[in-house]
């Protein structure tokens, strides 16, 4: 940690080191690379938020309690225009306008008591970002803090960044002055390494901007960045658990006879599996002690941060109450959870699950796939929002689709990480699974959530091998591979049709999710070789 000097001359030579590279001179206070314990005592004395009854520190991030996915904006440069992914995610905005909003930050930031953070993204050396984080918020670099990897004392002195983030919360960018969109704003520049959010008090903006860094960064080095947990088990065995929020990535990948490696962010490439982070960003709505206790654990201790948790007057919290979002979040370093892999590195995966939660009702828990499917399912990215817990949803599920698990982060095409996916499982022969923790016996509303105790029990069984050895059969809805018999696990669970106490509606739900998959595939099929658009979920002739 840098401690501010007291001599002014010793103390602008400070600021000006903990600034160096981002454009921001001081005229206030700069706090740098402080610890957790100093960082909460700056957001406690700053009023930012409170701690809870066993010292966790409780934020409200205001009326952003997810990302804002349409005010995110990629710089229009001439070394990357022809390489970015440009739509609705990777909106375009001209360099002078990114020039002129970066100037207004800057201003901005520099008549402010400030906060940095120097860090790096990858655990792996070889590819390595050094971060060097800006802000106004304490609490907000105690979330950075926690979330990536924190550089020995040593290497302080002479940190030079890669990239920087300049994170103004409170900052309101202006539609007219500023051509964007609203008054949030999320902008970032390849050349010129430079990310702009402001406008968002959700920490998730910092934590996934580095991500889409990294989506940019990789691929061109042989290494494909990858939206999903991962650990590994005695035997060196390494899992990747790829899905969208609240399918289970942190829940099922904290697995107390394998150590955690990450619960979020990964790289694969020639030298095994790495490790984006040094934290974990679990959602904690509804969370359970009993099925969840690592987790659990790691959110009620000093040094964690929870996002939009509701909590009593002495800080007991309501893990249950959704008041202000169902988007709640405990952010904390991956050193909290007991069995974890402090290196951030395995060798190549063994095994590849992909995690639906599925509120049709229709997917069985757990399909072995070919690597043709694996392709099609990874593309695909599919999983189901609940009714309720997002505003605008009706009384019925809503199929979503996030290509590669990770749509919103993909600042190149989806092929290129798709080719690079299809290439590692065929070269190091991972098996690959489709696995839903959705619903069983009818759709939201009607059937019940699938049990984690049978979710933890084929998991274990795939990962032991055991699974393999079982008889299969294919299912006719979606042509995919499921196991006829499991101890422990009733058959009915197995098989989803068999689940439903209403059998046609099985069967029309299942129809209309085929559909789904067909109208969101049709905007990759081109680009795919024959053997996934065969294993394309169809709907029968």
């Amino acid at each position: 940690m840098t401690h501010a000097p007291a001599n002014k001359n010793a103390w602008t030579k400070h600021a000006a080191a903990a600034l160096a590279g981002t454009g921001v001179h001081a005229s206030r206070p700069v706090h740098s690379n402080q610890t957790a314990p100093a960082l909460v005592a700056e957001a406690l004395r700053r009023h930012e938020g409170r701690l809870s009854v066993d010292g966790a520190f409780m934020v409200e991030t205001g009326v952003h309690t997810g990302r804002s996915v349409q005010d995110k904006f990629v710089v229009d440069e001439p070394s990357v225009t022809a390489d970015i992914w440009w739509g609705k995610v990777n909106q375009p905005m001209p360099v002078d306008r990114f020039n002129a909003l970066k100037g207004r930050v800057q201003a901005y930031l520099q008549g402010q008591e400030l906060f940095t953070q120097d860090l790096y993204a990858g655990a792996d050396p070889e590819h390595r970002v050094r971060v060097r984080l800006v802000t106004t918020q304490a609490w907000n670099a105690l979330f950075a803090r926690n979330m990536f990897i924190r550089p020995p004392e040593a290497d302080l002195p002479a940190f030079e960044p890669d990239y920087v983030i300049l994170h103004a919360p409170l900052f309101q960018t202006d539609p007219e002055v500023d051509g964007v969109r609203s008054s949030t704003t999320i902008a970032l520049s390849f050349e010129q390494k430079l990310i702009v959010i402001a406008g968002s008090e959700y920490a998730g903006e910092v934590k996934k901007s580095i991500f889409a860094v990294m989506n940019w960064l990789l691929p061109p080095k042989g290494v494909m960045p990858m939206h999903c947990s991962a650990n590994i088990g005695r035997d060196g065995d390494v899992a990747l658990f790829f899905g969208l929020s609240g399918t289970g990535k942190t829940t099922l990948s904290s697995d107390p006879e394998r150590k955690l490696i990450g619960d979020d962010e990964h790289g694969w490439g020639e030298n095994g599996t790495f490790n984006f982070e040094g934290g974990c960003y679990a959602k904690v709505i509804n969370l359970s002690q009993e099925a969840e206790p690592e987790i659990w654990a790691a959110s009620n201790r000093f040094g964690s941060v929870l996002e939009n948790v509701i909590g009593d007057e002495h800080g007991n919290l309501d893990l249950a109450d959704g008041s202000l979002t169902e988007n709640t979040r405990s952010c904390y370093p991956v050193e909290f959870i007991p069995n974890v892999n402090l290196a951030g590195r395995g060798g190549q995966p063994k095994n590849v699950f992909m995690l639906t939660c599925d509120a049709f009702g229709v997917l069985p828990p757990i399909s072995r796939l070919t690597p043709a499917q694996a392709m099609y399912h990874f593309l695909s990215g599919y999983t189901a929002q609940v009714a309720g817990t997002e505003k605008g949803l009706g009384s019925e599920p809503k199929a979503a689709f996030s290509t590669c698990f990770a749509h919103p982060f993909l600042p190149r095409r989806p092929e290129v990480y798709g080719q690079m996916f299809a290439d590692l499982i065929a070269k190091h022969g991972a098996t690959c699974w489709l696995v839903n923790t959705g619903w069983s016996g009818g759709q939201f509303g009607v059937g019940k959530r699938m049990a984690i105790k049978h979710t933890r029990a084929l998991l274990r069984g795939a990962l032991d091998g055991s699974l393999t050895k079982m008889e299969f059969r294919k299912e006719p809805f979606f042509g995919l591979a499921i196991p006829l018999h499991v101890s422990g696990i009733p058959d009915e669970v197995l098989d989803p049709r068999q689940s439903w106490a209403d059998k046609a509606g099985y069967d029309r739900v299942a129809k209309q999710l085929i559909g789904r998959f067909e109208e969101n595939f049709a905007a990759y099929e081109a680009g795919v070789a024959d053997d996934v658009k065969a294993a394309a979920i169809r709907a029968a002739a």
